[in-house]
């Protein structure tokens, strides 16, 4: 199965100017997930946001709920039709069952795309607070630009608490900060700078406040109780079904 991983590989459109990375477990994929893509996707002028479950995340020694092959299937199931959502598999498996490294998949796919191609990590800010504990976190946004989303409860006026040691953060310069604003989601903008001279961007979307946790739901599917308690719906249809259908974190 991890052979046929790799062979089958991604359909993504690479000739593309502007790919986000979104990885993450999605044990399962939730409508906060595609409010996050969405939001970046409009902001940002993106052409594409790859969808990458990951393998092995090495943050999460035990290993994610679901196996790789349903939160796959689960993903899929999530953007399909969706304009500019494409799913990857660039941080599937690896035959050895080593970790993946966000680094060396960024490094990956970079070298895949056109000379004048950009490259963003999109990430919510869950995971940017933990970016210091990351495998080559400082080198991370080197490699690609960051977005980072808000999430309730998170506060990133801060910012510099989660930025990685040897990194500097500035403002970006009002030109360019205004071009990226899009009149119906907030962009701050930041430029990020190392010891060694190198700049990247930084992007935050501090107005996202989606209050969907995918802890959460496992927990109300594993108590027996309906996925949408409230009436408010988290997961997208398809990916509801299927988890019922499946019988998934009982």
């Amino acid at each position: 199965m991890l052979k046929h991983y790799h062979e089958t590989m991604i359909s993504e459109p690479l000739n593309s100017k502007r790919i986000a990375f979104f990885g993450g477990s999605f044990d399962p994929p939730h409508l906060g997930h595609l409010a996050v893509a969405r939001a970046a996707r409009s902001a940002l002028d993106l052409d594409c946001v790859l969808f990458a479950p990951v393998g092995a995340q090495p943050l999460k020694p035990h290993g994610s709920t679901a196996p790789f092959a349903d939160r796959l299937a689960m993903t899929e199931l999530a953007i399909a039709g969706k304009p500019g959502f494409c799913i990857s598999l660039l941080d599937a498996p690896t035959s050895a069952g080593s970790p993946n490294y966000t680094l060396d998949t960024l490094r990956g796919l970079r070298a895949q795309l056109p000379p004048d191609g950009e490259l963003f990590c999109l990430m919510g800010a869950d995971s940017f607070v933990n970016l210091r504990k990351w495998h080559g976190g400082s080198e991370i946004p080197f490699a690609a630009s960051l977005i980072v989303a808000s999430r309730p409860g998170q506060l990133l006026d801060d910012l510099t608490a989660s930025i990685p040691d040897g990194i500097t953060l500035s403002a970006a310069p009002q030109g360019e900060a205004i071009a990226l604003h899009d009149r119906h989601v907030e962009v701050r903008s930041y430029v990020l700078r190392n010891d060694a001279g190198e700049t990247a961007k930084f992007h935050l979307l501090p107005g996202l406040h989606v209050e969907i946790s995918a802890s959460a739901i496992r927990d109300q599917v594993r108590s027996a109780s309906d996925i949408h308690p409230t009436g408010k719906e988290l997961l997208p249809p398809p990916v509801a079904e299927y988890i019922r259908a499946h019988g998934l974190y009982r």
